[in-house]
C-alpha cells in the first residue's frame, strides 16, 4: 500500500473516531431523532458511512460486503432513516464501524481488489479503482460528519 493510500486510511481513522465520540454523547433518542425538515438522524448518516464504504469498496469489484446486510440494506442511498436500530446494534456498530478500516487494509494488501467496475457518485465524481473510492471516501465521510455535527445541534 502506498503512503498516500496509507494517509486516507489514516485520515478514515481520525474521522471515525470523530463519529464515535459524537455518538457517544448522545442518548439513544437523540441518535435516532430525525428532526423536522430533514430526512435522516445521526445514527442513519454514521451507518450510512460504513454502508457506503463497504458497496463502493467491495460491491462495485465484484466482492461481498464486509459486514452483516443489517448494516448495508436499511442505509443505502435513497432510505430515509426512518427504520429503527436497536442498542445493541450500535454498540455493534461502534465496533464494526472501527474494524473495517483495518479489514480494508488487509484485503487491499492480499489483492483482493482485482476489478471495478466504474461508477459516477451523487457528487459527480467518477470511480474507476478502488484506490480512487478509498481517497473519495474520505470525502463522503466528511460529509456526512458535517450532516451529524448540525443535527445535533437540533437534538
Amino acid at each position: 500500500m502506498n503512503k498516500e493510500l496509507t494517509y486516507s486510511l489514516e485520515v478514515l481513522g481520525v474521522t471515525r473516531r470523530n463519529v464515535i465520540t459524537l455518538l457517544d454523547e448522545l442518548s439513544y433518542d437523540q441518535l435516532i431523532e430525525i428532526p423536522k425538515g430533514f430526512n435522516n438522524s445521526i445514527l442513519w448518516n454514521a451507518v450510512h458511512n460504513l454502508t457506503v464504504q463497504q458497496l463502493l469498496c467491495y460491491r462495485l469489484s465484484g466482492l461481498e460486503c464486509r459486514v452483516d446486510d443489517r448494516f448495508i440494506d436499511p442505509f443505502k442511498k435513497g432510505t430515509s432513516g426512518s427504520e429503527k436500530i436497536s442498542e445493541e446494534l450500535i454498540t455493534e456498530f461502534k465496533q464494526v464501524y472501527l474494524e473495517t478500516i483495518d479489514l480494508l487494509k488487509k484485503d487491499y494488501e492480499l489483492g483482493v481488489f482485482q476489478s471495478f467496475q466504474e461508477y459516477t457518485t451523487s457528487y459527480n465524481i467518477t470511480l474507476r479503482s478502488v484506490d480512487e473510492v478509498i481517497n473519495f471516501n474520505n470525502t463522503h465521510e466528511g460529509l456526512h460528519y458535517g450532516y451529524m455535527m448540525a443535527l445535533r445541534k437540533l437534538v
